[in-house]
């Protein structure tokens, strides 16, 4: 009997180490997998940094290549340039230098004459060269050949020749032969075609120098071709394109993201991008405000005297680029944005096709009018003549600011929502939370109520099934006891009872660990899901304080409108720059020199 006893009791020991040891290799492997998890989630973190690196080098590296072949391209364009059309500056530069010498008087007839003669050889296609040979033959008085060096001029460019000579007979004080020449450089116009060098006029009317009668020809003409162009429904299309056009300038005004105003309703509510769009498009009002109180308030300081303003104009008509340049020039501009915008083609293209227009042979005036008031130095007007283009445009910029304006408006969410789903980790489980959305029209208190509860139904679940199956596990035990007792009590009862309570014991305390193993991990989760609980209730009512700001800041933004269309409204009062040439005669018009 005793053998018996010492027998079974040894064999309990050894299982019963067995299973302690068992237990011990679990934890280990538990440990063990845990460590490969941990180590799985880094080396998934460090290769998709690896990832996002290696697509930012590519990215920076096709970037610099797209820049280092615009620079090389933009050498070789220019180069081409200087080499078909370099002449035409030498020709350019002489232009102004002949006016000037006339009126100083240090440069001889013959030494004129020489210049212009050789240029004209030089350039035998542009029309600026017999330009400059009529006028060296007026100032020798060879009225034959100054007649047949202006019919060769006109005959390579009508509009501009006539526009040259309108500006020469002006400067040299003969405003009779300087309006008629504007008369007839005007009636050869066509308003759906007007030539490059129409930008002459807009920076003439800017500042006056055609004097009274020159001023009232061109506000004549100018307003004819205005009403009629208003009336052609032919070119209703040309309207909306400039409205189109504005309806863009605006756009591009656009404010930057408020993300970082309003952390929490970036990262929980599902309308954040059109809240953070309508707060941007309505913050563009005061940018615009600014932009166009800029310009509109420029004053020029006008020239002291009528020559230097005709010799400025005179620059601008002939250093325009010719008809021949356009393609190359345009060329250009697209690898100069590429380099500007370092490397984004998309962003080169759009800012080359925002001043498309300036690259046209010809355009229609409502056209050259907005590009005069978006691009001024992409067609070579003044700052002066923006601000003349930009009251004509006064139309077109009413229609796209109150679009603008509208649509914003009618984007704003009428219901916003938050929503919150999330992960937590309690020990080697992992506890999602089901998706909770709810919506700022309910009341914050029952929000946070209903928030609460969703945190409290899937945490009360989740931390049950985290506790140890009591009932489930001792079941085997009893069935283990019993048929241990039944097997021993054959030989003894005493035996069967010994072995039964030692059995029953070791089971029973594996037992009783593991349940308070199971006890304490639902105390840590109900501990961590309790915080995660109140941060959500935090994050709720910081979304819904920044919601309140976003209306405020919201508001605050849209009340600029009013400034802006009192503004847009008040170019109908826009005249001629304050231009001393505007409205009175230079010296020697009309009186004795």
């Amino acid at each position: 009997m005793n053998d018996v006893d010492y027998t079974l009791r040894h064999q309990v020991r050894q299982v019963d180490a067995q299973v302690g040891a068992l237990r011990e290799h679990v934890n280990i492997v538990a440990g063990q997998v845990e460590n490969v998890r941990a180590g799985q989630e880094a080396a998934r973190s460090e290769l998709q940094q690896l990832r996002d690196d290696f697509k930012e080098y590519v990215r920076t590296a096709e970037l610099n290549a797209r820049i280092q072949r615009a620079e090389t391209r933009i050498g070789v364009v220019q180069d081409q340039v200087d080499h078909e059309f370099g002449h035409y500056k030498q020709v350019r530069r002489t232009a102004t230098g002949i006016l000037q010498a006339f009126d100083v008087g240090l440069v001889t007839e013959d030494t004129v004459r020489s210049v212009s003669e050789q240029l004209m050889i030089q350039t035998p296609r542009y029309w600026l060269a017999p330009a400059l040979v009529a006028l060296a033959s007026w100032s020798a008085d060879d009225p034959r050949l100054c007649e047949r060096g202006v019919e060769e001029a006109y005959r390579r460019s009508p509009d501009r020749t006539s526009l040259f000579f309108a500006l020469v007979l002006r400067r040299q004080d003969r405003a009779d032969g300087s309006v008629r020449w504007l008369r007839h450089y005007l009636q050869a116009q066509d308003p759906h075609a007007l030539g490059r060098e129409f930008t002459v006029i807009l920076e003439a009317v800017a500042h006056g120098a055609f004097g009274a009668a020159g001023r009232d020809v061109l506000a004549a003409v100018l307003t004819r071709w205005n009403a009629m162009m208003a009336d052609e429904v032919e070119y209703r299309e040309t309207q909306d394109a400039q409205t189109r056009r504005w309806r863009a300038e605006v756009d591009s005004l656009r404010a930057p993201s408020a993300a970082r105003e309003f952390p929490q309703l970036a990262a929980f509510s599902p309308q954040w991008s059109i809240l953070d769009g309508v707060l941007s498009w309505a913050r563009t009002q005061q940018l615009f405000l600014d932009k166009y109180r800029s310009i509109l308030g420029h004053e020029a300081a006008p020239a002291a005297r009528l020559e230097d303003t005709v010799d400025d104009l005179l620059d601008l008509l002939v250093s325009e680029y010719d008809d021949e340049e356009l393609p190359l020039r345009r060329e250009l501009a697209l690898n100069r944005a590429v380099v500007t915008h370092r490397g984004d083609t998309a962003a080169a293209d759009a800012a080359v096709k925002a001043d498309e227009a300036s690259y046209d042979i010809t355009l229609d005036l409502l056209t050259l009018q907005t590009t005069a008031a978006l691009s001024p130095s992409a067609i070579g007007v003044s700052e002066g003549t923006r601000k003349l283009a930009v009251g004509a445009c006064r139309e077109w910029l009413f229609r796209a600011h109150t679009q603008f304006t509208r649509d914003y408006r009618a984007a704003v969410p009428q219901d916003v929502q938050i929503r919150f789903n999330t992960d937590h980790t309690v020990g080697a489980q992992n506890f999602r939370l089901p998706l909770w959305t709810g919506s700022f029209l309910r009341p914050l208190a029952e929000l946070e109520q209903s928030l609460t509860a969703h945190w409290g139904r899937h945490s009360a679940a989740y931390i049950d099934s985290l506790g140890y199956p009591l009932l489930r596990k001792s079941v085997p035990a009893v069935a283990v006891v019993a048929a241990v007792m039944l097997g021993v009590s054959l030989v003894s009862v005493l035996a069967a009872l010994a072995c039964g309570a030692v059995v029953g014991l070791g089971w029973g305390l594996r037992i009783r660990q593991r349940s308070r193993a199971a006890a304490r991990l639902q105390q840590q989760a109900r501990a961590l899901l309790g915080q995660a609980t109140a941060e959500s209730l935090l994050r709720l009512r910081a979304a819904a304080a920044e919601l309140g700001d976003w209306y405020t800041g919201f508001k605050k933004a849209d009340e600029v409108e009013t400034a802006c269309a009192e503004l847009i409204a008040s170019l109908g009062t826009t005249t001629d720059n304050g231009s001393p040439f505007g409205g009175r005669s230079v010296q020697g018009e009309g009186t004795p020199a």
